[in-house]
């Protein structure tokens, strides 16, 4: 059975092979967005609300594939993405690709390549958001690869996120992109919960420490322009802030951890990269020179 939506002929439609928490969403966007939509699952019954909905439950992935202009991917795995499309078989050429399956710079490369090979237009994209947040107008994605295929569906990504980009035409650029920002996010979290296990040991409520402290939590990103700019130039000597100020600082979080029972391997790995710093010769640099130690080629 296939059922289409009556409304939405006027606007291209959208095939999208992946219906786990994320494909779901995204094909609920275009639907939403008034795009005739056509899925396809291993698992047939996943697309049953999605057909209730009005999208066409495609039988192949080939079906899928020759039903819209634009393909829209989201499965487990780029190897999983590959095997997949090639189900298709000639059906892809001349089709546009959109991959939005997570993997590594170097597995998404592999992909594009192929991609590229068979005749398809490609583009992967990096959607930095859950699939709750999918179709808000603040949520980001990165696309990388062809600046055609990206041109051409523009208007119908923007149903994904308000907040699309394409920032290379270098197809495995995007996934680099959402790595930074998670590694960032990570960090991050890592040290305001060490920081709320240490207010909260004292009997500090961390809403209350907030409530303080919070404008200068809120001020550290402001400093991230400065150090990319450091960075970027491999200049890193500054007037103020030196690592040698950092070095006191530091120790000083990673006694009161210890003394209070505090699991220390979160401030003492950061004790350890200043101290090295600024026994290497460095102590006048900025925080940015870390970032040598980073780099380990």
């Amino acid at each position: 059975m296939t059922t289409t939506s009556g409304n939405n002929s006027a606007r291209p439609g959208v095939s999208v092979i992946g219906l786990g928490e994320m494909g779901s969403a995204l094909a609920a966007a275009f639907l939403d967005g008034g795009h005739p939509t056509t899925v396809w699952n291993r698992t047939p019954e996943k697309a049953d609300a999605l057909v209730a909905k009005g999208a066409r439950r495609a039988e192949s992935v080939r079906d899928a594939v020759a039903a819209s202009g634009l393909v829209v991917v989201s499965v487990k795995g780029n190897a999983a993405a590959r095997d997949i499309l090639e189900l298709a078989g000639d059906a892809l050429s001349g089709q546009a690709v959109v991959n939005l399956t997570d993997g590594t710079s170097a597995e998404i490369r592999e992909v594009a390549e192929w991609a590229t090979g068979q005749g398809v237009g490609y583009l992967h994209g990096q959607i930095m958001t859950i699939a709750p947040g999918v179709g808000q107008p603040e949520t980001v994605v990165f696309y990388g690869g062809s600046d055609t295929v990206y041109d051409r569906h523009r208007s119908t990504l923007g149903l994904l996120g308000g907040r699309g980009t394409l920032v290379s035409a270098d197809a495995g650029v995007p996934s680099l992109y959402g790595m930074a920002v998670h590694g960032t996010m990570w960090g991050t979290l890592n040290g305001f919960l060490h920081a709320a296990a240490l207010l909260t040991d004292e009997g500090i409520e961390v809403k209350h420490f907030l409530e303080q402290a919070g404008a200068s939590i809120s001020a550290l990103s402001g400093i991230f322009p400065m150090i990319a700019g450091e960075v970027d130039s491999g200049e890193f000597a500054t007037p103020f802030g030196a690592l040698e100020h950092h070095l006191p600082s530091v120790e000083d979080l990673v006694k009161e951890s210890r003394a209070r029972g505090i699991d220390d391997e979160f401030p003492n790995y950061t004790l350890g990269l200043v101290a090295k710093a600024v026994a290497d010769g460095h102590a006048n640099d900025s925080y940015a020179r870390l970032v040598e130690h980073f780099r380990k080629r």
